[in-house]
């Protein structure tokens, strides 16, 4: 590619407005850096590319056009915020944004060859790739199904926790574990799963509470119910209790975004004294400051009505004690679901126990591992799916 050519592209690089964040994306000012090199001497256009290079090694390997197509995968910029809150942008943006895919499209063309080609250096010069279609075309696609692949932060991450400021922040590395890794619990697991594709599908959902004896597997149904229905535009945001009363900002904030999202509350429990369940009642109730289409709550507890009831407490001497415990003792009430995670049998632990063995591959006589199971389920005071997946984990831990 001529020297003017590829002057020329880094000044339409230099005009993006709708994804104008990426005039100060780091790899993109490096290829700029280089072409305003072109006219310098050889080997100061060979360091400047060579740098360019490497960038883009550090970044992704080397795929340029896949770099590009993650960039505007995961770019919040004025269109698709407008398209995501179900809003036709205007047409001066909707052609900018053509006009931009294409100079994008050109960039993603580039070859090492065609990049190359003024310098003459006589060098040998690092290469790279780019590979995988049209920025376009992709862009499109994501746009047109903006509903199952969001935008920015939700584009590439499926879970979610509350920092102390309230900010949304991506789980790192998220519980991986899927449906297809529970046993039993059918029925329980089926109506999570009916209420979630009524959410995904935009009919009335319900908020769900779960509750039932640690370990049977309350937490990691929700999860795994996340990583099923990730690519259908479903999101988990964790909440812990003391963070309550950030629910009415955050639904704002989830308002306007084209995904659906559970709100999870691990271990949900209060004391009699704590006042903090009042927020989140007022989000069951569906308050206008609550009020939300594409978000619903899952909580999880040990106890079935949340609140942590003393004898103290119903000898107090407030005049109306009466309703008060009545309030907060009848706030499990105010889901719309309620499923209970019963303690497994022994027939059921066994169950467990042998589903799990046959997915991990463990090879074992049935009796002996089932001996070992009980044994070590009567160890720590009880049997439950928890316990069951420790158990062929320790198994798995001497092999």
């Amino acid at each position: 590619m001529r020297t003017d050519e590829l002057l020329r592209l880094k000044q339409e690089l230099d005009t993006l407005a709708v994804f104008r964040e990426l005039r100060e994306d780091e790899i993109l000012c490096s290829l700029s850096s280089y072409l305003e090199c072109l006219t310098d001497a050889p080997e100061v256009a060979a360091g400047a590319y060579s740098r360019f290079v490497g960038e883009l090694y550090e970044a992704n390997g080397g795929d340029l056009a896949a770099y590009l197509r993650g960039r505007c995968e995961v770019s919040e910029n004025i269109y698709v915020r407008t398209l995501g809150a179900g809003n036709t942008p205007p047409a001066v943006i909707r052609r900018s944004l053509e006009r931009e895919l294409a100079i994008l499209d050109r960039v993603a063309a580039l070859t090492p060859e065609e990049l190359t080609e003024p310098m003459d250096a006589g060098l040998s010069l690092p290469e790279f790739t780019s590979e995988g279609g049209e920025i376009s075309s992709f862009y499109a696609h994501r746009t047109e199904n903006i509903g199952k692949y969001g935008y920015g932060k939700y584009a590439r991450n499926r879970m979610f926790y509350l920092d102390g400021e309230g900010q949304i922040v991506p789980v790192q590395s998220p519980d991986g574990i899927r449906l297809s890794d529970l046993v039993d619990y059918e029925d329980e697991r089926r109506r999570i799963v009916d209420n979630t594709k009524a959410l995904l599908a935009g009919r009335p959902a319900a908020n769900i509470l779960l509750t039932g004896d640690a370990g049977t597997g309350k937490s990691s149904t929700v999860k795994a119910v996340g990583n099923e229905f990730f690519g259908e535009g479903l999101r988990i945001i964790e909440v812990r209790k003391d963070q309550l009363a950030m629910i009415p900002a955050l639904l704002d904030e989830l308002a306007g975004n084209p995904l659906k999202f559970i709100l999870f509350i691990d271990d949900l429990s209060f004391a009699g004294e704590d006042d903090r369940f009042n927020g989140l009642k007022a989000v069951l109730e569906g308050s206008v400051a609550a009020r939300s289409h594409n978000v619903v709550v899952y909580a999880t507890s040990n106890r079935r009505h949340l609140v942590r009831e003393r004898f103290a407490d119903r000898d107090g001497d407030e005049v109306h004690r009466n309703d008060t415990l009545q309030e907060i003792v009848s706030l499990s009430n105010r889901f719309g679901i309620q499923i209970t995670f019963q303690r497994p049998d022994k027939k059921t632990y066994l169950h467990i126990v042998s589903q799990l063995a046959g997915q991990k591959g463990v090879v074992m006589d049935d009796a002996e591992l089932a001996a070992g199971a009980e044994r070590y389920a009567l160890e720590r005071g009880g049997r439950s799916a928890r316990l069951a997946k420790q158990y062929i984990e320790g198994i798995l831990s001497r092999e």
